[in-house]
């Protein structure tokens, strides 16, 4: 069984990204550890908010899924459209979320 979408989803999806730029998005995230992780709450509003967080101080972010990794296939796109953030890429129990970051006006 699905879950009904929540309300607090962003309206707008992010621009998408070409083949090249997934890849050497892929390639960067290599290099970093998991800021993010889900664990035995699932995917809370807290989990939610600190993958916001972390997508605007640092645009490119891993989510390491302690719990719940059988369903992390499902889990990962919708936080990717709660945060309204691009999905780069699922290795195992870890997933990166991308976000560009906002110019400062």
């Amino acid at each position: 069984m699905t879950s009904a979408a929540t309300p607090s989803a962003p309206s707008h999806s992010p621009t998408p990204l070409t083949g090249s730029e997934k890849r050497e998005l892929r390639a960067r995230a290599q290099l970093l550890d998991a800021v993010v992780r889900v664990g035995h709450a699932g995917v809370t509003d807290a989990v939610v908010a600190s993958l916001e967080e972390a997508l605007l101080q640092h645009g490119l972010v891993k989510v390491r899924f302690s719990e719940f990794k059988q369903q992390r296939r499902e889990l990962a796109p919708q936080l990717a459209e709660r945060t309204a953030s691009h999905l780069i890429q699922q290795v195992g129990n870890v997933v990166v979320f991308f976000k560009a970051q906002e110019p400062l006006d």
